[in-house]
């Protein structure tokens, strides 16, 4: 299997990955009886080396409800007929989502309306208004 490449600094030893095998409810007939061709792969992300923690912390905040309480990833595949694609769907899923956390995003910076988009819409507020004006009912 070799180490799971993110990108060009980052590559995640297969060493750091628990792989459980068991009967798939997927494709495969009669053979899903027998086979067992699911997967399910285990990786202490705490313990790792291979990320740094500010990775680490992004991965926990938005993928938190695939994790144990001991900070192990839990990722499952039974979407193929064979264990082996099956163990590389499984490091694709985990693959996807580091490059997705890999990157920190942009800090917002808060700005102001322009002083004409302000005028424009005070002025359609204005027109609103008058607009309605008009249906009312004069009382005398």
């Amino acid at each position: 299997m070799g180490a799971l490449k993110i990108s060009t600094k980052i590559s995640i030893p297969d060493t750091e990955f628990d792989l459980n095998f068991s009967r798939s409810s997927g494709p495969g007939g009669q053979n899903v009886n027998k086979v067992n061709s699911k997967v399910v792969m285990y990786w202490p992300i705490a313990e790792s080396s291979a990320l740094p923690q500010d990775v680490k912390d992004r991965f926990v905040a938005k993928f938190g409800h695939r994790l144990t309480q001991e900070q192990i990833v839990i990722i499952t595949s039974d979407k193929y007929r064979d264990q082996k694609r099956n163990v590389e769907d499984c490091l694709e899923k985990l693959k996807e989502m580091l490059l997705e956390v890999l990157v920190p995003p942009k800090k917002r910076r808060p700005t102001k309306p322009s002083k004409s988009s302000v005028q424009k819409r005070l002025s359609g507020k204005k027109a609103d208004s008058d607009r309605k004006k008009m249906r009312k009912k004069i009382d005398f």
